[in-house]
């Protein structure tokens, strides 16, 4: 780490890299400018996620000019961002954890302001938010708002702007999320998790216009956005008990595949009426048959978590904090 001086924790700012090869220089630079004040040990890491442009070339020979407090790492291929995210943390030495984007449009300079922030409000994660966002708008910021409205509304993490990289977090907390698939704009909901979401706040940041490159996403991250929201909901929601889910649905079916096959028995042996090529009486066996087969899913489901959970050391719960278990004592009976 950079510096002896332990009046802040100490940080570690992540930040992926993907075909950033002209920002390699500016980055590091405006980085170390915006840290230069921070007033406690910090290190910077930077994964190039398989970029094939001279990416990690430039970050290398960048890095020998600083210090040993930056480092490298280069993944063997093309990940995705979630993935570049996860190696940093995983290497991440502070107390602290900052991550940002590489295209230069996060701006360095806020980190210091957002971790006492952090700290003042007693936070585990503090999300930044690109109220001035300077994107295309029918590209970039019309999906990003539906889909950050429809994030909040589904998960019940009250946040304006999902996607923006500049965070900071608590490294104890962030380190019990695992990230997979393109799960990083969920940080936030999965965060949730693992603590309290009333400890999760925002606070605005200067959002800057892409000086070198293009984006990496467009108009079709729309929909993969519907389908890890689909995901996030159902592992924060079920993930200890989805026998739950899959049983409300099969309970579900299997009521109204009932209730119309009732119908169907009173028609036919009350009302003397044929039931055999009536579409009812189709839908009402495909209704049971499915309700089946959730009520079966659920019980499989159900096996397999609690086979992970007991072949594993990891909970679904996490302790905030406890007791020290060696100053403990037994109370004799009276």
């Amino acid at each position: 780490m950079s510096t002896p001086d332990t009046k802040r924790p100490s940080l570690s700012v992540v930040i992926p890299l993907y075909r950033e090869a002209d920002s390699v220089a500016p980055l590091l630079a405006r980085v170390h400018e915006g840290l230069a004040g921070y007033g406690g040990p910090w290190e910077l890491i930077c994964v190039d996620d398989g970029s094939r442009d001279g990416t990690s070339l430039r970050l290398h020979d960048a890095a020998q000019g600083y210090g040993d407090h930056v480092r490298v790492i280069r993944l063997g291929r093309n990940y995705g961002q979630t993935a570049a995210m996860q190696a940093g943390f995983d290497a991440a030495r502070g107390e602290l954890i900052a991550s940002l984007d590489g295209d230069l449009q996060n701006d360095p300079a806020d980190i210091p302001r957002l971790v006492d922030e952090l700290l003042e409000r007693d936070l585990d994660l503090l999300q930044g938010w690109r109220r001035d966002r300077q994107d295309a708008l029918v590209m970039r910021k019309i999906p990003s708002r539906i889909a950050n409205r429809l994030i909040a509304r589904v998960t019940g993490v009250r946040l304006h702007d999902y996607g923006c990289s500049l965070k900071v977090y608590r490294a104890r907390v962030l380190k019990r999320v695992a990230l997979f698939g393109e799960m990083h704009r969920f940080i936030p909901v999965w965060v949730a998790g693992v603590t309290d979401p009333q400890r999760i706040g925002e606070s605005v940041v200067t959002h800057a216009p892409r000086r070198f490159g293009t984006s990496k996403y467009g108009i079709s991250r729309t929909f993969r956005v519907l389908l890890d929201l689909l995901a996030a909901f159902f592992f924060l929601r079920y993930g200890s008990r989805p026998g739950h889910f899959f049983g409300s649905i099969g309970l579900a079916l299997g009521a109204v595949g009932s209730l119309m096959m009732g119908y169907l028995l009173v028609v036919k042996f009350l009302l003397g009426q044929d039931i055999g090529t009536r579409p009812l009486l189709f839908v009402s066996i495909l209704l049971l048959v499915a309700s089946l087969q959730f009520l079966t899913t659920g019980i499989v489901a159900e096996m397999l978590t609690r086979t992970f959970y007991a072949s594993s050391d990891r909970t679904h719960h996490c302790i905030a904090w406890q007791t020290d278990p060696a100053t403990a004592t037994w109370r004799d009976a009276a």
